[in-house]
């Protein structure tokens, strides 16, 4: 059964979607089932995807990677969101390439989580 905010991609067209509203039944595209994108954490090799969080005063600052992702047109993050649990609020920003890898959020949270979408390498989580 899927679940709220989840991600699935679809290994045949490449179709990317975030469930808002659980209705029931299985995601399906290009008749196959979608795959559910796990959250990684640990980076593994050169590049860097894991979201990097910094506090001042009521901003947080998200960089995706301890060395700045690639944003080229074949290798990009795609988007930023957090995730103000103990308010009920998601803060999702989009990126194209060329940006910088890198979004300022107002934050009124004391928890939260940050995630990160790379459009070759999937989700990414902060730690």
């Amino acid at each position: 059964m899927v679940e709220k905010n989840e991600i699935y991609k679809c290994d045949v067209c490449g179709n990317v979607v975030e469930v808002l509203t659980v209705g029931g039944g299985q995601l399906v595209c290009c008749n196959k089932p979608m795959e559910l994108m796990t959250e990684k954490s640990d980076d593994e090799g050169q590049e860097k995807h894991v979201p990097i969080v910094e506090k001042n005063e009521d901003k947080l600052i998200v960089k995706v990677g301890s060395v700045s992702h690639p944003m080229t047109e074949e290798h990009h993050i795609e988007w930023i969101e957090i995730n103000m649990l103990d308010l009920g609020k998601i803060i999702k920003k989009y990126l194209k390439p060329g940006d910088k890898p890198e979004v300022p959020f107002c934050n009124h949270s004391k928890n939260v989580e940050v995630r990160a979408y790379c459009n070759l390498h999937g989700l990414w989580k902060s730690k």
